[in-house]
């Protein structure tokens, strides 16, 4: 056979696959922002036209999801809190209902440090908006929701029917749906055949198979500079989520103040700038990777050691706000494995 003979027959094969002859290493990027947050795509592979529809699959569901667990603007969950401040039980669907029983959960492990409960101080804070501007609530104010003791515990479900013991209870699902979302994002990409894609949700990002020989490699983005700070190579199914206090906060007489509120004092956290976290396994490593993080955040530099222990966390990351890196024996081999990988996806 002559080469040009080959060459034709080689080319014809390649229309006649899906991917149309694109090159087994292509990564199809798709960008969009969802959750008052920039979004990404990258899926490993097949043709461009395969990657814009499944992308557009995910994006129109975190539109979904968006929408339906919006913490201000009506949604499905603003009306199940306006059913709670009346004393009145709501109807809700099974995804809502898992949802804040695996909210629970964690909130009960976490000894409420994680407590989505709370939305009346984030709210009463300013956060509970896209427009977030400096904030100095009364200190009587601040005192009157927690001696309210909103908790999620509060909740009473009976089938898809929602109620509370509690009326100071307001849910905010904003460091959690993201996690949920990314889960969601990881099945309708399996189903659709994906073998490798990364899903990036404003830091919580979540992988599938890896590109080519190595795996997906992602930056942990420095607090206080442009860039990373550090890589992780994240495998199949493993996802990673960071809390920060530099993406949703304000600064008042020099200090910063974060969205990420002490159940316990009602303040915004000023002692960590970000907490970072590896999970994997299960269909829900990636709504454990958004949670999770915020006990840790919480419990800062004294005590979060002890409270990754509780939560069953053994890679974690933690700088704190005078710029001090602090991890788990595991985490820094992890790292330390990560900065052999070559390419940064």
């Amino acid at each position: 056979m002559h080469a040009f003979q080959a060459t034709l027959i080689a080319a014809a094969l390649c229309l006649l696959a899906l991917a149309g002859c694109q090159r087994a290493d292509t990564v199809h990027r798709t960008r969009g922002h969802v959750f008052g947050t920039a979004v990404e795509i990258s899926i490993h592979g097949g043709s461009p036209e395969r990657a814009d529809a499944l992308s557009g699959a995910v994006l129109n569901e975190f539109d979904r999801l968006h929408h339906k667990y919006h913490s201000w603007q009506p949604s499905m969950l603003t009306s199940l809190n306006e059913a709670i401040a009346r004393g009145e039980p709501f109807t809700a669907d099974a995804e809502m209902v898992a949802l804040l029983q695996s909210a629970t959960v964690v909130a009960e492990r976490s000894g409420n440090l994680f407590n989505p409960a709370i939305g009346r101080l984030i709210r009463l804070w300013g956060f509970q908006s896209s427009d977030i501007a400096p904030q100095a609530p009364p200190a009587h104010e601040i005192r009157r929701w927690l001696d309210a003791r909103p908790r999620m515990s509060d909740l009473r479900f009976q089938g898809n029917t929602i109620s509370s013991t509690n009326k100071a209870v307001m849910i905010d699902l904003g460091g959690y749906a993201k996690g949920y979302a990314l889960d969601r994002a990881a099945q309708l990409l399996r189903q659709g055949g994906v073998k490798a894609a990364l899903v990036n949700v404003g830091g919580n990002v979540i992988a599938i198979g890896q590109p080519g020989e190595r795996p997906w490699r992602v930056g942990i983005q420095d607090p206080r500079a442009a860039g990373a700070v550090a890589h992780v190579a994240l495998r199949d199914n493993e996802a990673m989520g960071t809390s920060g206090d530099y993406q949703r906060y304000f600064l008042k007489d020099g200090k910063r103040h974060p969205h990420i509120i002490d159940p316990r004092s009602g303040y915004p956290i000023d002692l960590v700038a970000s907490v970072t976290i590896v999970t994997s396994g299960g269909g829900d490593a990636g709504l454990r990777s958004d949670g999770n993080s915020k006990p840790l955040f919480i419990t800062g530099p004294a005590g979060w050691e002890a409270m990754a222990a509780r939560m069953g966390l053994g890679e974690v990351m933690l700088i704190d706000a005078q710029g001090k890196v602090h991890t788990t024996a595991a985490m820094r081999s992890r790292l330390a494995a990560s900065q052999g990988a070559k390419g940064t996806h």
